[in-house]
């Protein structure tokens, strides 16, 4: 299969399904390489934001997806009458950032870290599907294991978990000084989108 028939393949998929499709999924209903999907599917990225297209397609670890290019956010939701969803509380925040460096974790283990109940903050992110279920540990109740999501991805702008600033040292007396740092960057580019949402509103 030529490059172009491939690329049209790939966005012919992406587009009815809305959801991330699996790069060896592709390969095999396209009879194509897996590398090959992926690297179509990052030459259709740099094309779609080159041109100022309304869509971008991204990579979310091995599956691909597309979405309304983030500057239309406004547009978007004026035209389908959505209402903008709340930031994420410091609390929320919190929890997220021990999750994304720690996962697969229960309750317990983000209760532990925060010295806080965490389950209603557990539910929340579970509900915005932030986190989600993978699981439940061997043990005595065998409570649920969570972990990030997709979504997850595509709000920080990283394709991969490995892509996040690397989490310091957590042995030493500062380790909860260093984790505070980790989440209230985070808390940073949360209030920064807000603001530039916000702007583009005026």
């Amino acid at each position: 299969m030529d490059e172009q028939r491939l690329k049209s393949g790939i966005e012919a998929i992406l587009f009815a399904s809305g959801d991330p499709v699996s790069a060896a999924r592709i390969a095999l209903v396209l009879d194509a390489d897996e590398q090959a999907v992926l690297d179509a599917g990052a030459a259709l990225a740099r094309e779609y934001e080159e041109q100022g297209r309304g869509v971008r397609l991204v990579r979310l670890n091995n599956s691909l997806q597309l979405h309304s290019a983030p500057e239309y956010a406004t547009e978007i939701t004026r035209a389908l009458e959505q209402r903008r969803a709340p930031k994420l509380s410091p609390a929320s925040l919190e929890v997220l950032a021990i999750v994304a460096y720690f996962q697969p974790v229960t309750r317990a283990y983000i209760e532990q870290m925060r010295g806080v109940d965490s389950s209603y903050t557990v539910g929340v992110l579970a509900e915005r599907g932030l986190i989600e279920a993978c699981g439940h540990l061997e043990a005595v109740g065998r409570p649920t294991l969570y972990r990030t999501t997709d979504l997850f991805l595509r709000t920080m702008g990283i394709s991969q978990l490995e892509e996040l600033p690397p989490l310091p040292d957590m042995t030493g007396s500062d380790a909860a000084a260093q984790l505070q740092q980790k989440v209230d960057e985070l808390k940073a580019a949360e209030e920064a989108k807000a603001a530039s949402e916000e702007a583009e509103t005026i």
